[in-house]
């Protein structure tokens, strides 16, 4: 076909329609362009698929040089910058599948590729993008019929569903950076999310990163853990805490000499000025105190002055507790942040049965128990260097949203490469039964879904040819648990080895890579607008 880039569109009279610096890429050149892109993208991240898929260094050549060490799908492809609008597309899809469910962001971007790759053959066939994707919506109804007829849901039996939660949590780990203490890890993601299961709130599971030690010395801590020391001379434990949560300035003790100019002709008049100074933030003290509170916690800082009158008050003050912690501590606790204190009937205090200081490594860190709107805990994550500490608390984010959403969908299928092969294989079927070259794009729909196991099994470095067939054979021969061992590199059973996925995952990346394999398929024309002129 004629490929045509053009910098201006032209009427029949000769007149332009665009501008001179706009210009649009058409038909087949603008196909080929989305394909490429977005395949590229695919690629990039298609090494890390599996439990035994390989990690990527991220490195920052702007301000200090940050290096991270990740196989996150979502994480490597929100830190590259890319000017392919269909690259932009697959990096989208990656971060709503991080958002909305947790994990399977290497997989939705994969299976977005695959399809692409398949919708290219399809194209040099002369077969239309509006035919491929017919044939695609047909797949994706079977494939999820499938995969939901092979669900199983164990919520009414309270003790099986928790072994279904540690499998997938298990599952989820394997892939992660932590897969030599992933039996440690689930356990404590499982007690984790079953403290909080009445809320399901993951702001309540507060995860702490402290360097020293390895992977396996970390544990779960009852309670909230802030990383903050309370001030001199006030109590280290308070029982029965009454908990003002505040966002209000502690400083004023100080004269603020910056942009105004104060005239003195003595010394004393110095002293007065500071002795003004000082009456507010005692007034302002005397307001904080007479809301019956024993401890305040405040997101700025509190300077010596306010901290002595708290002290004279037997109050415990926590200063500089940063946003993300005040906001935690306000949930868990029940307290509403305040920033004025001249109505005490209408601020709401958080409580908590007890607050002490603890030591954990050589840190004084403050745990709150027992806190009034509901449980809470930390995590507490060891390991030898922080670029391991930050790869595993994106590993435990991830099993903690995954069993997040398996709590309130409770329904789990077999992992393995079990649940696409049980799709390729109903898509394959019911393609003998349409007519017509919407049948060609459903059998493209099921190879690329073949694709994904096909790339564990090649990651791992076994023979994804013959090991694929395999699965394939033992799925048309009635064993529909059959997955691949990654650990020997044959077909194994999924129920003894306790390989588990949540449906909810795996349902959202067959749906959103479908829809964003459509979308990218359907474009014939890419515009790329003006700069805006500098005035």
């Amino acid at each position: 076909r004629r490929r045509e880039r053009t910098r201006t569109i032209t009427m029949s009279g000769g007149q332009a329609i665009l501008g001179d610096e706009a210009s649009v890429d058409k038909g087949e050149g603008a196909r080929m362009a989305s394909f490429v892109g977005a395949i590229a993208i695919a690629d990039l991240v298609k090494t890390t698929l599996g439990p035994k898929g390989m990690d990527k260094i991220l490195q920052s050549t702007s301000g200090a040089e940050s290096v991270s060490v990740t196989n996150d799908g979502a994480t490597i492809l929100q830190s590259i910058v890319v000017d392919n609008p269909a690259a932009k597309v697959l990096i989208d899809i990656a971060r709503t599948q991080d958002s909305e469910v947790g994990d399977g962001t290497t997989s939705v971007t994969v299976l977005c590729g695959e399809l692409l790759r398949e919708a290219e053959k399809l194209n040099d066939m002369r077969i239309h993008p509006m035919t491929v994707a017919a044939g695609w919506r047909t797949a994706v109804d079977v494939a999820r019929a499938a995969l939901e007829a092979s669900a199983i849901d164990h919520s009414a039996d309270e003790a099986q569903f928790r072994d279904d939660l540690f499998k997938i949590a298990r599952t989820t780990l394997s892939s992660k950076l932590v897969t030599l203490e992933k039996d440690h890890f689930a356990k404590l993601a499982v007690d984790a999310i079953y403290r909080v299961k009445d809320s399901l709130d993951l702001e309540h599971i507060n995860i702490l990163k402290k360097a020293g030690g390895k992977l396996s010395d970390s544990f779960l801590e009852d309670g909230l853990l802030l990383a903050k020391t309370v001030g001199v001379g006030q109590p280290k434990r308070v029982e029965g805490a009454k908990i003002m949560v505040a966002n209000t300035s502690m400083d004023t003790d100080k004269i603020k000499i910056f942009g105004s100019r104060v005239r003195v002709d003595s010394m004393t008049k110095v002293a007065e000025i500071e002795e003004a100074e000082k009456d507010k933030m005692r007034a302002k003290v005397a307001r904080i105190v007479a809301h019956g509170i024993n401890v305040f916690v405040n997101r700025q800082l509190i300077y010596n002055f306010p901290e002595q009158l708290f002290a004279e008050a037997g109050i415990m003050a926590i200063e500089h507790a940063d946003f993300d912690g005040v906001e935690r501590l306000a949930a868990v606790t029940g307290a509403e942040i305040a920033s004025t204190f001249d109505h005490p009937e209408l601020t709401t205090l958080g409580s908590a049965d007890l607050i002490e200081e603890v030591m954990i490594g050589e840190d004084r860190l403050l745990r709150f128990s027992g806190c009034g709107a509901g449980d809470a805990c930390t995590i507490v994550l060891r390991g030898a260097s922080q670029h391991m500490l930050d790869e595993a608390e994106r590993s435990l984010h991830d099993a903690l949203c995954v069993m997040q959403q398996t709590m309130k969908n409770p329904a789990v299928i077999y992992g393995g490469g079990c649940g696409e092969t049980l799709m390729a294989n109903a898509v394959e079927e019911a393609a003998k039964s349409v007519p017509g070259k919407k049948q060609l794009a459903m059998e493209s729909f099921a190879r690329a879904l073949r694709q994904l196991p096909t790339i564990v099994a090649d990651n791992a470095g076994f023979d994804s040819a013959e090991l694929v067939s395999q699965l394939r054979a033992a799925h048309h021969a009635g064993h529909k648990a059959a997955g691949i061992d990654i650990r020997t590199g044959e077909v194994g059973d999924m129920e003894e080895l306790g390989i588990k996925e949540a449906l909810k995952l795996k349902l959202h990346v067959l749906l959103s890579a479908a829809e964003a394999a459509e979308m990218i398929l359907r474009v014939d024309d890419i515009v790329k607008c003006a700069p805006r002129q500098r005035q």
